[in-house]
């Protein structure tokens, strides 16, 4: 007989009492796994069955399969000695809210399809704002990521142009001009899918260069923005960044706020990663001038230990958001409710998961002295790190460590940059492959660079120096070969 129900209640009980009791020992014993998955293309695939079961199957066996046949497929961005891309955590709280969330289940679509959900996510935003030390006067919401927190936000950029795109579309108008957005050279893949996306063509965004510490130079910005305007063009959007992908290079925020205000541009500030450093007192200062752009993106999920996916969307401007986005078919008409905030109207998802449940108990679990203690501890850290890389012999820092990130890369005497970009990729390949540690690159004015990220909860001072000593052991394997 086929039973048309759930499992049962006491099947789900005794496995996910052991599925608490995997994640508490997995995270507390992260050592016991190699960072980076060590599978070959394909290996997974081959080790799952080709379809389907007829019958059910019990929870347990799914657990067991988890364990045994998936977890050799994961790179554990959870582990302590993840130091690639952007660290993050998912800390007990998070999990905790997560888990809950989709117990819960809910769609926080309308404010009447879960009055929590549309609640819960103001005040938290809120709480958030404050402790980030920005003023009144925002708008906040949840997404998945930045980069569509940014589309979000050039979107609006758009629509507040007064061109009417969002009925009269861009193509075929002789009224339309060519639109323009501007950036650094340093600013993140996701403001170019963003322009892609919304019909501005990728020609059309504009590539400020950076100074000596990487930030983008407002005057520079001021005499593209001008040329454009002499060509016919028009300036619709300018982003600033807050701790860039490559470097976490802050942008000189004031002065080009005062250049987007001159010429009447949209300014949005990806802080995804830096922003919530603003938590502690001593670097509120890299949110200076913040309150002077209409929309900022941060992202919890990177360094304020919230398990993916969790970004936050600010804007002063939530009319043009409404504007952009908002549509209402009938089946959605919901009665005396004119005054409540309906999420779905700032964006293009009609479905919304309970998202700020797991931020609310982060916050609350960590506190504002907590929040500020952790991110400093990681900063620190870094700092120390960096100072390892400056005082031992043919090692180099490639760029300044405003927040938690530190660019460097082995550089001995005499070397031609073709060798130092080959012997690099060499210790990062080894380093990665022994799976106690994990790092990155990039490249900054052409030159390789390795990549150190502290970003996770469960860091510590040892890891940091396992981290080096991988490096150097691998140098002084892959220098003598």
């Amino acid at each position: 007989m086929t039973h048309t129900g759930d499992v049962s209640p006491d099947e789900f009980r005794a496995v996910a009492h052991a599925a608490v009791d995997w994640i508490a020992e997995y995270l507390e014993h992260p050592e016991r796994v190699p960072v980076k998955s060590r599978v070959a293309p394909g290996d997974i695939r081959a080790a799952l069955p080709t379809s389907a079961p007829i019958h059910g199957e019990s929870l347990d066996a799914m657990l067991r399969d988890v364990q045994q046949t998936l977890l050799p497929g994961i790179t554990h961005w959870n582990h302590p000695a993840f130091f690639a891309y952007f660290a993050n955590s998912g800390s007990y709280p998070g999990i905790l809210g997560e888990l809950l969330t989709a117990a819960i289940n809910a769609n926080g679509m309308l404010w009447v399809t879960s009055p929590a959900v549309t609640e819960l996510e103001q005040v938290t935003l809120d709480w958030l704002r404050q402790l980030m030390g920005m003023g009144d006067g925002w708008f906040g919401q949840i997404t998945d990521t930045a980069s569509i927190s940014t589309f979000y936000a050039l979107a609006a950029a758009r629509e507040a142009a007064g061109l009417d795109v969002r009925a009269r579309g861009m193509s075929g108008r002789s009224d339309m001009p060519t639109l323009r957005v501007y950036c650094s050279e340093h600013a993140h893949s996701s403001i170019d899918k963003a322009v892609i996306a919304l019909g501005l063509g990728h020609d059309n965004l504009v590539k400020i260069p950076a100074d000596a510490d990487f930030r983008m130079r407002a005057g520079a910005l001021d005499a593209a923005i001008r040329a454009d305007i002499v060509k016919g063009y028009r300036p619709i959007a300018v982003v600033a960044t807050v701790g860039t992908t490559s470097i976490t290079s802050i942008d000189a925020v004031p002065e080009i706020a005062a250049v987007t205000k001159m010429h009447g541009c949209w300014l949005h500030i990806d802080a995804a990663y830096g922003g919530v450093a603003a938590i502690v007192p001593e670097l509120r200062h890299i949110l200076d001038g913040v309150d002077d752009a209409d929309s900022i993106v941060v992202n919890p999920h990177k360094w304020l230990f919230t398990p993916v996916d969790c970004s936050v969307l600010y804007t002063k401007r939530p009319e043009a958001l409404r504007q952009a986005f908002a549509l209402l078919p009938e089946y959605l008409v919901t009665r005396g409710q004119d005054d409540v905030v309906n999420l779905m109207d700032y964006g293009i998802q009609l479905g919304r998961r309970f998202r700020s449940l797991k931020l609310w108990m982060v916050l609350r679990a960590f506190g504002a002295d907590g929040i500020a203690e952790r991110i400093r501890n990681h900063c620190e850290l870094a700092r120390e790190f960096a100072g390892m890389v400056h005082y031992e012999g043919g090692w180099e820092l490639t760029a300044p460590v405003p927040l938690s990130l530190v660019c460097f890369r082995y550089a001995p005497d005499g070397a031609s940059e073709d060798r130092i970009a080959q012997l690099n990729a060499d210790i990062m390949e080894r380093v990665n492959a022994r799976g106690l540690t994990y790092l990155s690159h990039t490249k900054l004015a052409g030159k390789y660079t390795l990549r150190l990220a502290i970003g996770n909860i469960r860091t510590a001072r040892e890891h940091v120096e396992l981290a080096w000593r991988e490096l150097r052991d691998a140098a002084a394997i892959v220098s003598a070969m």
